[in-house]
C-alpha cells in the first residue's frame, strides 16, 4: 500500500494544529480539500483515523499508530528531499596539491567534495611545490597547497612545520662525503636543504633521485642517504640527524592555501573550507596546538573565505 506524501502532510497538519481550517492555512488549501483528503486517507487505510465533532477533533486508537509512522516517513522524505536537492554551486574547481601533503587522504576529500557538489567538476593536479607556485601564477589553478617561508596576506596558512635532517635509524656513513637522498632540482625540500649547506664546509653527494615521495621514504628506510623531510613525515624506522655530521639547522616553512587570480569563485571557496575542516592525521599537530601555534590562523582564514576577501 502506497501512501501519497500529500494525504499524510495534510493528517499531521491537522493533528498539529488542531482542526481543518487552519490545517488548509499552514498548507495553502482551502478547509473543504483538507477535509477531502483525510476521507481518501481513511478510506485508503480502511480505518477511522480522526473523530470529529463540532467542537473537537481527537485521533483514534487507529489514528495514533498512523501519526506516528508518517511523521516518520515525512521526515525521512524531508531528509532525502534536502539531501540530493540541486546544489547552486556549479562550475569547475582547478586543486593543485603535492604529493606528500594529503597522502591517503585526498581521495575522501575529493569523494566527500563530489557528494556535496555534484555539479562541479574537480581538476585536480598533483605535482611539486615549485610548480604549483607556476601553475598558480600563470592563473592555471584556482588554489593551491604550497610551502611559505614567510607569512603572506594572500596566503591561508593550513599548518605550520619544520624542516628536517632525516636519516634510518642504522643509518651510517664511514666517507668523508655525506650521501643524500633528494628529489629532483625543482622540489622545495632539495633547495631549502642544498642553500643550508652551502653556507657550511660539509662535503656531500647525492646518491638518490626520486621523484617520488615514496620513492625518497624507501631510499631511506635503506640506509642509502640523509634527505630533507618536513617535522611530520618522519615515519618510524627513521630519526631526525639535526646537527650531526655537521649538518645546518633548516627553516620553519608554512603550509599554505594560495589563490590563482581567478580562484575566487564559489566553488573553489566551498572546497578550501572542506581542506580548512579537515582533521588532522595522527602524524600532524593536535588541533590544539594548531590553534596555539597558529594564533588562530583557521578561524581567520574561515573568515576569510566566507567574506571571500583572499585575493
Amino acid at each position: 500500500m502506497d501512501f501519497d506524501p500529500g494525504l499524510l502532510r495534510a493528517f499531521v497538519a491537522v493533528k498539529e494544529v488542531g482542526g481543518f481550517t487552519r490545517a488548509g492555512q499552514r498548507l495553502n488549501l482551502t478547509q473543504s480539500a483538507i477535509s477531502h483528503q483525510i476521507r481518501r486517507l481513511e478510506e485508503q487505510v480502511g480505518r477511522q483515523l480522526l473523530h470529529r465533532t463540532t467542537r473537537h477533533l481527537t485521533l483514534t486508537e487507529d489514528g495514533e499508530e498512523f501519526l506516528r509512522h508518517a511523521v516518520q516517513i515525512l521526515s525521512s522524505l524531508d531528509a532525502l528531499a534536502q539531501r540530493f536537492q540541486p546544489s547552486p554551486v556549479t562550475g569547475v574547481v582547478r586543486f593543485g596539491v603535492p604529493e606528500s601533503f594529503m597522502g591517503d587522504r585526498l581521495p575522501p576529500l575529493l569523494c566527500q567534495f563530489a557528494r556535496a557538489f555534484p555539479s562541479v567538476r574537480l581538476d585536480v593536479s598533483v605535482t611539486t611545490y615549485l610548480d604549483l607556485r607556476t601553475m598558480i601564477e600563470a592563473d592555471e589553478l584556482d588554489l593551491a597547497v604550497v610551502l611559505a617561508t614567510t607569512d603572506k596576506k594572500n596566503e591561508l596558512v593550513l599548518r605550520r612545520t619544520q624542516f628536517v635532517w632525516v636519516a634510518a635509524e642504522t643509518f651510517e656513513t664511514s666517507s668523508g662525503s655525506l650521501p643524500l637522498a633528494l628529489a629532483p632540482a625543482q622540489c622545495v625540500n632539495r633547495q631549502v636543504g642544498l642553500r643550508a649547506l652551502a653556507e657550511t664546509s660539509v662535503e656531500w653527494h647525492v646518491v638518490f633521485t626520486s621523484p617520488s615521495q615514496q620513492g625518497l621514504r624507501a631510499a631511506v628506510l635503506a640506509g642509502l642517504g640523509v634527505t630533507v623531510l618536513t617535522r611530520e613525515d618522519v615515519e618510524p624506522g627513521m630519526k631526525i640527524v639535526d646537527g650531526q655530521y655537521g649538518l645546518p639547522p633548516l627553516p620553519k616553512v608554512n603550509f599554505a592555501l594560495v589563490w590563482g587570480q581567478s580562484g575566487q569563485t564559489l566553488a573553489a571557496r566551498e572546497f578550501a573550507q572542506m581542506i580548512l575542516n579537515m582533521p588532522p592525521t595522527p602524524r600532524l599537530p593536535t588541533l590544539k596546538s594548531r590553534i596555539e601555534n597558529g594564533k588562530g590562523t583557521t578561524a581567520k582564514a574561515t573568515n576569510q573565505i566566507n567574506r571571500g576577501s583572499v585575493q
